[in-house]
């Protein structure tokens, strides 16, 4: 999808990463996607090639973007927030990123429950369709990314803005602890089924659906049996 050209009035380079930031929040450019070219950019906004490199370079010092030389730039992060989150927690412990989750997570499906749409119910029937098949075909990182867009679909359904930016916020932190979690790939043990939960918020089941979320982070969840790896 082509960014439709930039206007050319004073502020012009606040006008591009602003452009750019917003490819980056809408979605557009989602995490862990390379962003197009140097020249691409240059040539889809219509400014020149020094404008567009400090604005990357300004969006990558925010912790939105990482340059990698000989490879490409990519996102990281869908705000400067999320960006700070996820340097500041990288090495944090994981018993604590998941009991996070498990605090966010259960607040959002009470609160979906009783706020959902049909449209929201729509959408969380499409992510955990996405989810079953990247089970399926058995490849770890498909699977993450599909795993953390039912939760975010959930998350969203709530309708709470504060709870939903946060998460948001906090989503490449939880998605590496995903990572860490299947780092020797998906083994038949470390399934949860994740049905009753959408089905406890499709029948307005709070105390259901809270309970569901509850038992996906609990301290019976494989994340926490598994001991912590000094790697």
């Amino acid at each position: 999808m082509k960014i439709p050209p930039v206007p050319r009035p004073v502020g012009l380079f606040d006008h591009v990463v602003a452009r750019l930031r917003q490819q980056i929040t809408s979605g557009t450019w989602p995490v862990g996607s390379r962003i197009p070219t140097e020249p691409e950019l240059v040539q889809q906004l219509g400014v020149a090639r020094n404008t567009v490199r400090e604005a990357v370079r300004a969006l990558a010092h925010n912790g939105l973007l990482d340059v990698r030389h000989g490879s490409g730039t990519y996102v990281i992060a869908t705000s400067e927030l999320a960006g700070v989150m996820q340097r500041r927690f990288a090495a944090a412990d994981q018993r604590d990123v998941i009991a996070v989750r498990a605090a966010l997570e259960v607040t959002a499906a009470a609160t979906a429950a009783q706020r959902r749409t049909e449209g929201d119910l729509l959408q969380l029937d499409e992510t955990l369709n996405r989810r079953e098949r990247a089970w399926a075909s058995g490849n770890r990182d498909t699977f993450v990314e599909a795993d953390a867009a039912f939760h975010r679909a959930v998350v969203s359904a709530s309708h709470n803005e504060v709870l939903v930016e946060l998460y948001a916020d906090l989503g490449q932190v939880i998605r590496q602890s995903l990572h860490d979690h299947f780092r020797a790939g998906l083994r038949p043990d470390d399934y949860m089924d994740h049905t009753r939960l959408l089905e406890a918020i499709r029948s307005a089941d709070a105390d259901t659906a809270a309970a569901e979320a509850a038992s996906h982070t609990s301290g019976c969840h494989p994340y926490a049996e598994r001991p912590l790896s000094n790697d």
